[in-house]
């Protein structure tokens, strides 16, 4: 069970990562993953961060949505690519 509220902030805090505003948007613009590349398969994620958000997603926890919601930030660039095609 999970005591904190799962929201993009928090799964920042939840990865280790910087979890200001402005942290996000810049890790979230410098992170732009290809198509082809699932959120859980990232190359910048370590171990730790990988385990997180695949269990996240296979058990389809609390986190799952948030996940869900990083998942299409990364993956942003991509989209618009592939819709101008």
């Amino acid at each position: 069970m999970i005591t904190t509220e799962p929201n993009m902030t928090n799964l920042f805090l939840q990865l280790g990562l910087d979890a200001g505003e402005a942290d996000i948007a810049d890790f979230i613009l410098r992170h732009q993953l290809a198509s082809d590349v699932k959120v859980t398969q990232a190359p910048f994620w370590n171990d730790g961060q990988r385990h997180f958000l695949s269990e996240a997603l296979k058990r389809d926890a609390d986190w799952a949505p948030i996940v869900d919601e990083l998942n299409t930030a990364l993956h942003a660039d991509a989209d618009t690519q592939a819709s101008v095609l």
